[in-house]
């Protein structure tokens, strides 16, 4: 046995060290990340318990490579949303190509962006419970406790979202003690912000929690044919309700509501690739969402049931100037709009038995769960395009009915075994104003296999084997042939070992995977000749040969003494696609899969200067990727540095932050294609360029 997991972790470090390894490299794989909480008292790690699981869980329990990134790192940063914060998680990803980021890729695999066609998500994001996957522009992030980033295939925990992984934030709940929070942020850029909090007790019985924020900034473009400053700007507002009601001592109702309404401008892109636009009728990046939740747990003496229902509804509108300049910008020159609208509502629910001390198998020794999950998803489709004969409409639907269940199973004082499946029925229906219907249906399976072993007190050793799926689809745009309208469901084997560990100062987490990918989702692009002799872009998705995704991910916290938290987290990647030829005829075997940097990393040290003064720094950085599977624009690697200073005087604190130190260019999204007349429209390049260098100040009271 150990010679095969040798074997493994020898060549795992084989495919994934960039083949101008340096020492760097390899000193990033020693020194690894993360969780920062510190009661500096006794110099303890805090120990993180997982909420996201199928039963609430000690980080150190979980036979998978799991990050939780907690308040402390979301205020380093004064962060506002989620992309502000994922590059603390190891092999994560993000593209925009919109005010915010959308997409996010775990361990190189996941959507980059949505035009006409339906999305099958292949990383899920959950917010408080509600599933919110592909529409990931609201994840603000005040008031929210912590984020909890899953990575390798899900297939018991949420199905066909999650085939790469899940991204779950989760708000801070009611408590029956008074508890309150008032923020005031400023910064450059136009950048200013509110937010308040307060919960409490209503009776002996009934608690709640309400917060409410509004962040909005010009954002960071200057659009010199209009002469403003603020026509990519940022305006959000957020709020979110909670409510506890324990029935009795065994019974409790757990409430949720929220509305998070997102009015940014989307003007992003210019033809010189800087930050200087031309557009004159600048794009926007709209969202209103309403959702809510609710929970009613029972505790038996066998078992815990769990009834959990969510619905939300979600208003988005996504446009652009598609030429990014103005009317007569050059005599060559076109101009066009281009906007897309969905309405999507969904419901889910949910039925979960957990078993109780009293309802363990096999003489108290195997603990389980099993549930059924349903969802009843619609999304309405509008765009209105420019050179479209009529605008164009479609209609999707989704429905998922699921079961599942797992079982822990202790084979000895030190050995447990974990084995859980899922199976689900998968339905779409699509139909759209071209006359184009599709309606297919799918039975998927998945699941996991896992050994824990206790090497000592609170270090453990694991191995697992899961399968995760993603759900068949269909193309919708331009005038494809048969053959390329309908595309496979994707399967994925994820094989992983990994160390987890925690003492009085220190924690670590490591974990080698490799995940084999078959009939791989891609999404790429073809040109037909029409009868006229003009060409037509098409952009579509389709199954590939395989694909292979490996690499390392190390998390470590460390307090050596009551002054000083320091930490890390690093992530390496090897990913290629095998026996694949895109619709071009390129041969593409061996190549790196877009949005998969080969190495990520994060350090950071809290350092105690004198009582109430706190310097954060933070270092992190990542690989050049590739952007898309259909051209071979890379970004450019990166390190960036990040600082803050603390002050804390009773109740208050104030927070001098900065991002960017360095003014360094973060590429998160690119493009190939030609759209500038003044040569004659020659494809190139286009990048949208991340946050530049930026400073704030924020000033907190707690109560």
């Amino acid at each position: 046995m150990f010679k095969h997991i040798f074997h493994f972790v020898r060549m795992s470090l084989s495919g994934i060290l960039p083949r101008n390894a340096s020492w760097r490299h390899l000193a990033l794989l020693i020194v690894v990340p993360t969780q920062y909480a510190l009661a500096a008292d006794d110099q303890r790690i805090e120990e993180l318990t997982v909420y996201g699981e199928l039963r609430e869980s000690s980080i150190l329990e979980l036979p998978t490579s799991v990050s939780v990134l907690d308040d402390t790192l979301i205020a380093s940063r004064g962060a506002t949303h989620l992309e502000e914060i994922l590059a603390a998680s190891a092999n994560i990803n993000l593209s925009s190509g919109a005010s915010r980021a959308r997409f996010f890729q775990i361990r190189g695999i996941g959507e980059r962006g949505q035009f006409i066609e339906p999305l099958n998500p292949s990383v899920g994001l959950l917010i408080d419970g509600v599933d919110f996957s592909g529409i990931g522009g609201i994840a603000t992030l005040f008031d929210v406790e912590q984020v909890e980033v899953f990575r390798g295939p899900q297939g018991t925990l949420h199905g066909a979202n999650a085939l790469a992984g899940l991204i779950s934030l989760k708000s801070r709940d009611p408590t029956f003690q008074p508890s309150g929070r008032l923020r005031l942020e400023a910064g450059d850029y136009g950048t200013w912000g509110l937010a308040g909090a307060y919960g409490g007790a209503v009776s002996e019985r009934v608690a709640f929690r309400t917060s409410l924020a509004h962040h909005a900034s010009k954002g960071f473009i200057d659009n010199a044919f209009l002469g403003a400053d603020d026509t990519n700007n940022l305006d959000e507002t957020t709020w979110r309700g909670k409510l506890r009601i324990d029935v009795s001592d065994a019974t409790r109702i757990d409430l949720g509501l929220g509305v998070i309404s997102m009015d940014n401008g989307y003007d992003a892109f210019s033809l010189d690739n800087d930050r200087r636009t031309q557009s004159d009728n600048p794009g926007a990046d709209t969202q209103d969402s309403v959702f809510g939740s609710l929970k009613f747990a029972h505790q038996g003496r066998m078992f815990d049931a769990e009834l959990r229902l969510s619905v939300a509804s979600s208003d988005a509108e996504y446009g652009y100037d598609e030429d990014w300049t103005f009317d007569g910008f050059h005599p060559s020159g076109y101009a066009s709009t281009d906007q897309y609208n969905r309405e999507r509502d969904a419901w889910a629910g949910e039925i979960r038995l957990v078993s109780s001390e009293d309802g363990a198998l096999f003489e108290g020794r195997t603990d389980w769960v099993a549930g059924l999950y349903l969802l009843d998803q619609s999304v309405d489709f509008l765009r209105i395009y420019t050179y479209a004969d009529a605008d164009f409409t479609s209609d999707f639907e989704i429905q998922r009915i699921a079961g599942y269940a797992r079982t822990e199973t202790a084979l000895s004082e030190r050995a447990r075994l974990t084995l859980g499946v899922r199976l689900e029925s998968h339905e779409s229906h699509y139909s759209d104003s071209a006359a184009v219907a599709f309606n297919p249906d799918e039975n998927l399976f998945g699941g996991r296999l896992a050994l824990e072993y206790a090497l000592a007190d609170s270090l453990f050793a694991y191995g697992s084997l899961s399968r995760g799926y993603k759900a068949g689809g269909f193309n919708t745009d331009g005038t494809l042939d048969a053959a390329l309208r309908e595309f496979d469901a994707e399967y994925l084997f994820n094989y992983e070992l990994g160390i987890k560990g925690a003492w009085q100062s220190l924690s670590l987490r490591l974990a080698a995977f490799r995940m084999q990918r078959d009939d791989v989702q891609i999404d790429s692009s073809i040109t037909l000749v029409r009868a006229d002799g003009s060409s037509e872009f098409i952009d579509f998705t389709g199954n590939a040969a395989e694909g292979v995704n490996q690499g390392l991910e190390a998390e470590l916290g460390w307090v050596p003494n009551e002054s000083v938290s320091l930490g890390a987290s690093v992530g390496l990647l090897h990913s290629e696609y095998e026996n694949y030829v895109n619709a071009e005829g390129e041969d593409l075997d061996g190549r790196e899969q877009a949005h998969a940097p080969s190495y990520q990393y994060h350090l950071f040290a809290d350092i105690d200067i004198v009582r109430g003064l706190i310097l954060n720094l933070t270092l992190e950085g990542r690989d050049e990727f590739f952007f898309s599977d259909s051209h071979n624009t890379k970004s450019s690697a990166y390190d960036v540095v990040h600082a803050s200073l603390v002050y804390q005087w009773r109740d208050w604190t104030i927070r001098l932050w900065a991002r960017n130190l360095g003014d360094e260019e973060v590429y998160v999204r690119g493009y190939y294609f030609g759209n500038d007349p003044r040569d004659g429209y020659a494809a190139k390049a286009y990048t949208q360029l991340g946050e530049p260098r930026r400073f704030g100040v924020t000033l907190q009271m707690d109560m």
